[in-house]
């Protein structure tokens, strides 16, 4: 497997940390559930709207549509709600790195789907990695919002994994449908729990939206599907890591959210445990005549 686009993860990452501070923004004009269903829909009806103009082929046969309905319970459903309520019920900073522990949920089903093994040192950094989101996370209080936060990061696995079954299928249509078959099955919970959306349509909150949408779940969707497909999920996963660093840096400079004194040795430990963790093994640079094949690089 190949690694993953640094550029591509780079953005990624970055966009989904803007997602918290926006969330928390919408909240202020939205109900929980049905702002994050409106999320769902609205990214969903655009990848499928992109779809139809670029002539894009529907996913077809009873096994496809399972798995898009499977993995839109799971990875928009279950993970929206979780992550929107993370965040209503706790610091915006702290549900981001509850969010993304997605390295290390996701190492003994990669092995043991797919068969990805993982070498004692990538373990390592992603346990300490962890760590040091516990650092940062702890001393700045969960709040009832940190069970929420890790299921959402349970579930954002599980369709991680999913993901990577969905083979020959179009990255775009395959990823609005399962936007969109998520969304309805939020909206319809929403409308049980909430009643009907009372939603206040400032420029605020349609910004929020928007973003959150067309940017923070439509275009970074697709490019994390892309790359689960090509990538090892270990390295993959690890760039989540960069995700919570970057969230806690936006909500203290735009909620001003103050984070405790723990927070800079555990962003230094997120920090080193990614460099690990993504840093190749250094090759062998006098192979010997009867070695069969060059070293593989580690990931």
């Amino acid at each position: 497997m190949a690694s993953p686009r640094w550029g591509r993860m780079l953005w990624i990452t970055a966009a989904g940390a803007v997602c918290f501070v926006l969330i928390d923004w919408g909240l202020r004009d939205a109900p929980l559930l049905w702002f994050a269903a409106l999320r769902a829909l609205v990214a969903g009806l655009a990848l499928l709207a992109l779809g139809a103009a670029w002539h894009r082929p529907t996913p077809r046969g009873r096994n496809a549509w399972m798995l898009l309905a499977v993995l839109g319970l799971v990875n928009v459903t279950v993970a929206f709600a979780a992550m929107f309520a993370g965040v209503a019920g706790g610091a915006a900073g702290t549900a981001a790195v509850l969010a993304n522990a997605q390295p290390l949920l996701i190492l003994l089903p990669a092995w043991w789907l797919y068969g990805e093994r993982l070498s004692i040192r990538t373990a390592t950094a992603l346990a300490v990695g962890f760590a040091g989101l516990v650092l940062v996370a702890v001393p700045g209080g969960g709040g009832g919002g940190a069970a929420l936060s890790l299921l959402s990061a349970a579930a954002v696995t599980g369709g991680t994994l999913l993901s990577r079954r969905l083979g020959g299928m179009d990255v775009i249509t395959a990823t609005g449908w399962h936007l969109v078959i998520g969304g309805v099955v939020l909206a319809a919970v929403a409308a049980a729990v909430e009643g009907a959306p009372e939603v206040a349509w400032t420029p605020r909150f349609v910004l929020s939206l928007a973003f959150l949408a067309l940017v923070g779940t439509a275009a970074t969707t697709v490019a994390w599907f892309t790359e689960v497909r090509r990538s090892r999920l270990d390295t993959l996963t690890t760039w989540t890591f960069l995700t919570p660093v970057l969230g806690i840096l936006l909500a203290a400079v735009v909620l001003g959210e103050r984070p405790g004194g723990w927070t800079a040795a555990g962003l230094t430990a997120v920090l080193a445990a990614m460099w690990v963790a993504l840093r190749p093994r250094w090759r062998s640079t006098a192979p010997t005549p009867t070695s069969q094949s060059p070293l593989r690089p580690h990931h």
